[in-house]
Order: C-alpha cells, then sequence, then structure tokens
C-alpha cells in the first residue's frame, strides 16, 4: 500500500462554518491513520492555536504533524520534534518595533504558549489571542526577543492605514521578509520566501515521501501555493474562484463533510492502485 499524506488547512476546509470538525470527518481522519496514511494540519496559527484540533483528532497517537505559520514551522505531534522551520532575521525585530512607535501600530510575537505584546493592546490583537486561545503578555523590551528564534510578527493597524504600511514596509524590508495583508488589519511579517508548499516539501523529503503522495486541501490563498504543489490538489466549496483555478478537484461542500468524499476518493479508493 502507498503512503498517502492528507494535509488539511483547519478554518473552512478542516472545520465546518461553526468552526467545529464533524464527527464523520473526525471518523474519517483517524481510519486512514490506523491504516498508516499521514495528516498534516496547515495555518497561519501559531502551533498553540491549532493544539485543540490536534488533540480532537489525536494527532500526538498518531505522530500527523502541524505545519503553522503558513510554512514557518512543523512539529511531528507525537514526538514534539521541529522537523522544520524558517526565523526572522533577528536584527529586524528593533526597526519593526520602532517603524510601529513611529506609526503608532500594534506589534506581537509569539513565544511558548505567550503572545508577547510590544507596545499596547488594540482590539485587534484582542482578536488574535481568542482565535487562537492564547494569552497576552506585555514585555517592556520587545526588541530583545531577536534574540530568539521568531518565526512571525503580525502588526496591527486601522484597515484604510494598514495597505500603505504594506508599501511602506516592503520598501524597507522586501528584500529579505515577506510582509502582506492577511486580514484588512493584520500585517503578516515572515522570512521571505515561506509558504506552505515549500516547508511542505521539505518536511516530504525528511520522512521519505514526495509530492505526487500529497493531497492538499484549502480554501484561502495563503493555501494555493500547497494546492498547485500537491499530486492532488482540492478546493473546497466555499473557496474563492482563483483558490478553485489551482485545484485538480473541487468539494461539494466545505460544510457537510467535503473531507470525507476526499478520503473516500483520494485515499481509500487509491490504496491498491
Amino acid at each position: 500500500m502507498k503512503t498517502k499524506v492528507l494535509v488539511l488547512d483547519i478554518d473552512g476546509t478542516l472545520t465546518n462554518s461553526k468552526k467545529e470538525i464533524t464527527p464523520e470527518t473526525k471518523r474519517g481522519i483517524i481510519h486512514i491513520m490506523e491504516r498508516g496514511h499521514k495528516v498534516i494540519l496547515a495555518s497561519g496559527r501559531p502551533t498553540p492555536g491549532m493544539r485543540r484540533y490536534a488533540d480532537e483528532l489525536e494527532l500526538a497517537a498518531y505522530g500527523g504533524y502541524l505545519l503553522s505559520f503558513n510554512g514557518g514551522r512543523i512539529i511531528n505531534c507525537k514526538t514534539g520534534e521541529i522537523v522544520y522551520q524558517r526565523t526572522l532575521p533577528p536584527h529586524v525585530i528593533s526597526g519593526l518595533y520602532q517603524y510601529a512607535c513611529k506609526h503608532d501600530m500594534g506589534i506581537i510575537t509569539y513565544m511558548g504558549d505567550d503572545i508577547l505584546v510590544g507596545r499596547r493592546m488594540d482590539e485587534y490583537i484582542e482578536l488574535e489571542s481568542r482565535i487562537n486561545a492564547m494569552p497576552c503578555k506585555a514585555v517592556k523590551n520587545f526588541a530583545a526577543y531577536g534574540e530568539y528564534n521568531l518565526n512571525k510578527c503580525l502588526m496591527t493597524a486601522e484597515p484604510e492605514a494598514a495597505a500603505r504600511h504594506v508599501e511602506k514596509l516592503n520598501e524597507l524590508y522586501g528584500d529579505i521578509l515577506s510582509i502582506y495583508r492577511s486580514e484588512p488589519f493584520f500585517i503578516e511579517v515572515m522570512p521571505k520566501n515561506v509558504d506552505k508548499a515549500t516547508s511542505l516539501d521539505r518536511m516530504l523529503e525528511t520522512v521519505g515521501l514526495t509530492r505526487e503522495d500529497a493531497i492538499c486541501c484549502g480554501d484561502g490563498f495563503n493555501d494555493i501555493s500547497m494546492i498547485k504543489y500537491a499530486g492532488v490538489g482540492v478546493a473546497m466549496a466555499n473557496a474563492q474562484e482563483e483558490v478553485k483555478k489551482s485545484a485538480d478537484f473541487i468539494t461539494d461542500s466545505n460544510d457537510e463533510d467535503g473531507i470525507v468524499k476526499v478520503i473516500d476518493t483520494f485515499v481509500l479508493n487509491q490504496e491498491n492502485a
């Protein structure tokens, strides 16, 4: 039997519109892990923000993986080992913090189970805390955290100003950083050339598998790289047209167990092919 790797974005792909994993989806995922196939959850969230989904699917027992920060870090749930990661250049943290102060922006990063707040709380940082169920910790010297392996900073601004800040930050750091808006008020700051496909390719190489073994499912723009990369790229029915155009297969629904059909069609029905 050829091992397959099922890669699932979380929000709107693994979960339905109620942010829940349906019982049918859960049973389907656990069934293929019991048969020896691999499962990777892929998200822009920090690793702790993905933990409840990993626990619900029992990934620690089966040896599943978490690909967090849109490819900034991959963790083996069973061992806790960091399989692959990319980190921000340490020297940029001070400059990003100074820019945030000058323009009255929020700035955070992630360490352990905490969100580190560099300046002040705002409604957008509070939202990030709620989404990921991570507490916020105010720090006096944000720039000092450049000494640590940070996968991402998140900057916040009013939507009407955020686009201008992205343009300016790219002028300052675009040669070494990837800077873009994930929401009208969130500015993602990542190492250059980090995406889900690149990190997934490195990870599969370490476990002796290839892109042809991967079935990658998503609904967002940050999923396009892995959908195009995979042996089978799957877009959910709720995805925008650009995401669907990148896919080999589109589910009938994300809300009523679209992943179950993907498992039946591309994993179970292909086991002896």
